[in-house]
């Protein structure tokens, strides 16, 4: 681990100048210069001193804790097609059945449909990026179209069919696919 880049970036992650975290721990902007390209070493108690300033203990700065990732790309998706419903379903979010939410890409083909969801306890929200979709809500019917989205309380029998086929980004929660 290269000590002066990690302080570097939590320096700047704060808002601080240099020249402001050298005042806040009574040391030289020089000094924090050269902390921060490596080219000296702080002792341990000037260390915990600048860590301190920027809001953090030595313990938490020298974890190695890995993020969760937070982007995804098409290699992280995972996808199942249905040809008796005629679709396609994208899991855009790697495992998301954990999380509160579950975000999918649902690609309905002419006459494809999901599967009648019976009722049950979460919401479900869709944005229609191609295409025209109709919702069964119950015994009702509502038609969405491109750039117009929908929402709805899964307390009914609810489903999707497209006559002409659909792109749909759909959020689900709890997740239920």
């Amino acid at each position: 681990m290269k000590i002066g880049e990690k302080l570097k970036e939590l320096r700047i992650l704060k808002g601080l100048t240099q020249e402001e975290l050298a005042d806040r721990a009574e040391l030289s902007k020089g000094f924090i210069s050269q902390v921060e390209r490596n080219l000296t070493s702080p002792s341990i108690a000037t260390l915990v001193d600048i860590l301190q300033c920027l809001g953090t203990t030595i313990g938490e700065f020298f974890s190695e804790e890995q993020e969760e990732p937070i982007v995804f790309g098409k290699q992280d998706y995972f996808e199942k097609t249905d040809p008796e419903l005629n679709n396609h379903i994208q899991w855009i979010i790697p495992n998301a059945q954990k999380n509160k939410m579950e975000p999918i890409l649902l690609i309905l083909k002419a006459g494809g449909s999901t599967y009648p969801d019976t009722p049950h306890e979460g919401e479900e929200f869709g944005y229609v990026l191609q295409g025209t979709v109709v919702i069964h809500l119950g015994k009702r019917l509502h038609k969405a179209k491109k750039g117009e989205s929908f929402y709805y309380i899964s307390d009914r029998t609810h489903y999707l069919t497209s006559p002409t086929g659909a792109v749909i980004l759909w959020v689900s929660s709890p997740p239920s696919f």
